[in-house]
């Protein structure tokens, strides 16, 4: 092949290159409606896909005993209490950790508490309980914020794994039985009689305690 000839046969192909890069730049710059349309349900999947899973996994990884105490103020104050108690350690071997009596199983009331305990975060950089003298200063605002969540949920998070119908009131012992039947019949829930187990209660509960079963009684004789 002679160099003119083999020229030609190169510059021969510079116009087809040109023109297939003409035509992808003018499909990315310019897509028509049908590519355009194609992009954005596609896109639109796969973002909703990441977004998903992102989120998904976000509220699996706050929603443990490692994550609860990853912070001191919980480490030192809430959970040295809840080690050692029935709740942590048990014949049946069964664990109720801080997920489990603090945050819903259920979607619908799972994703408001999580909104909620964002609240949390100020405290936290504001160091409202980064000491024991703080945090017991609050112990009490704290617990009557609890209680009063517990009884407007009828105690959900003790339900999840304590079923009163299911419990054989035959076999328990003779006080249990009894306060279980005066709950049945008082319209009592869990956390009437059931704090302080898993953590101290604080100066002033019993006291805390009448005026929430006062303020109680009578919203719901108000209804």
């Amino acid at each position: 092949m002679t160099e003119d000839a083999a020229t030609t046969t190169i510059d021969s192909t510079k116009p087809r290159r040109n023109g297939l890069t003409r035509r992808l730049w003018t499909l990315i710059a310019r897509p028509s409606p049908i590519y355009s349309l194609g992009l954005l349900v596609v896109g639109g999947f796969v973002g909703g896909i990441l977004f998903w899973g992102g989120f998904h996994w976000s509220l699996e990884v706050t929603n443990t005993e490692e994550f609860c105490i990853s912070c001191h103020e919980m480490a030192d104050n809430a959970y040295a209490e809840y080690v050692g108690s029935v709740h942590d350690s048990n014949p049946s071997g069964v664990r109720a950790t801080c997920p489990d009596c603090h945050v819903p199983q259920e979607w619908q009331h799972m994703v408001p508490r999580k909104i909620r305990a964002t609240n949390e975060l100020f405290f936290w950089v504001t160091g409202a309980i980064d000491t024991r003298e703080k945090f017991e200063a609050k112990r009490l605002v704290m617990a009557k914020r609890v209680w009063q969540t517990m009884k407007e949920t009828d105690s959900r998070e003790c339900r999840n794994c304590h079923d009163y119908q299911s419990m054989d009131l035959a076999i328990q012992d003779r006080r249990a039985r009894n306060r279980h039947f005066e709950a049945e019949e008082d319209g009592l829930t869990c956390i009437d009689c059931h704090k302080g187990i898993a953590h101290e209660l604080p100066e002033g509960a019993f006291t805390a305690e009448r005026e929430l079963n006062e303020t109680w009684n009578a919203i719901q004789r108000n209804r």
